[in-house]
């Protein structure tokens, strides 16, 4: 499948970058990821391709094409310039290199399994990558070993203690860490509550978040105490301050942008945060345009 066509360069704003980076027609992104440099990361529900965007100039291409036309849904990069990409319906996830934009390692979650699975987002957690599974009350946790994806451990991870899994509605969705480090936070979007989970178990507990509830809650990013957590088709971010261990919250501030158009997930860069708009309630077609949306937090 050829690859779309790069998308022209974005107006500068006076804080140094486009407010707004258009992505190649039809691309449908979903997750973003960003690093130390101006560089944000894409990836395509359309065909699983990877694309680049240059944060101060607009400009991009894409750097790696889907060999089998995977879904690409959410990704994070690591310390080695690898992505982990989780793989949607397929049930798999796969690392690509931004360096090569090779494909590096590919891991199979569901087997021959029929059962519904959708591999949606990922958090690098203590040497290992963790995926949720929207379709099913798990995370799967791949360890690398000695640092290369292609000799890694899979595990499978159940839910427990007071997860709720609702049958037929899309479950698990963005994770994050606790503030201290030593847990894993994940949103149930149907519900829109929010849970720490135990690494070690899969045990599950409500965070308290003061009645607030996630609405469609999405991608999600944790700076220090602070967890923003994207509400997509509610159009906003949820900025929630937390406990230090990750128990308790409260929402002090919502940010909202014209430009938002169902944004899925977060990345950061300086003193912005960066979202792309997956536009769920727009039928998607090869022309159908698509964008990052930038806001000051």
């Amino acid at each position: 499948m050829a690859a779309p066509a790069a998308a022209p360069p974005a107006k500068a704003d006076r804080h140094g970058g486009p407010s707004r980076i258009d992505l190649p027609d039809g691309f449908r992104p979903e997750g973003i990821a960003i690093g130390r440099q101006p560089f944000a990361y894409l990836g395509s529900l359309a065909n699983g391709d990877i694309y680049r965007a240059n944060l101060r100039t607009g400009e991009g291409r894409v750097i790696s094409e889907s060999d089998d036309d995977t879904p690409a849904v959410g990704l994070k990069l690591d310390g080695e310039g690898r992505l982990w990409v989780a793989g949607g319906a397929d049930g798999d996830a796969k690392v690509v290199s931004t360096r090569t934009g090779r494909e590096l390692a590919n891991y199979d979650f569901v087997g021959d399994s029929t059962e519904p699975s959708f591999v949606n987002d990922v958090v690098l957690f203590k040497g290992a990558a963790w995926f949720t599974d929207s379709e099913r009350p798990v995370l799967y946790k791949v360890s690398p070993v000695k640092g290369r994806p292609d000799k890694a451990r899979v595990r499978t991870v159940p839910l427990t203690g007071a997860w709720d899994q609702v049958p037929g509605e899309f479950n698990a969705n963005g994770i994050s860490t606790t503030p201290d480090g030593r847990a894993l936070l994940v949103v149930q979007s149907f519900t829109g509550k929010l849970f720490k989970v135990n690494p070690r178990n899969g045990h599950a507990s409500r965070v308290r978040l003061g009645g607030y509830t996630l609405t469609n809650g999405d991608g999600m990013l944790r700076q220090g105490r602070v967890l923003y957590v994207a509400q997509n088709r509610d159009n906003k971010v949820a900025v929630i301050r937390l406990t230090k261990h990750g128990d308790f919250g409260r929402l002090v501030d919502t940010l909202e942008s014209p430009g938002f158009d169902v944004p899925t997930t977060i990345a950061s860069y300086r003193h912005s945060l960066y979202l792309p708009n997956a536009r769920f309630t727009t039928p998607p077609t090869p022309t159908t345009d698509y964008w990052i949306t930038r806001v000051r937090p």
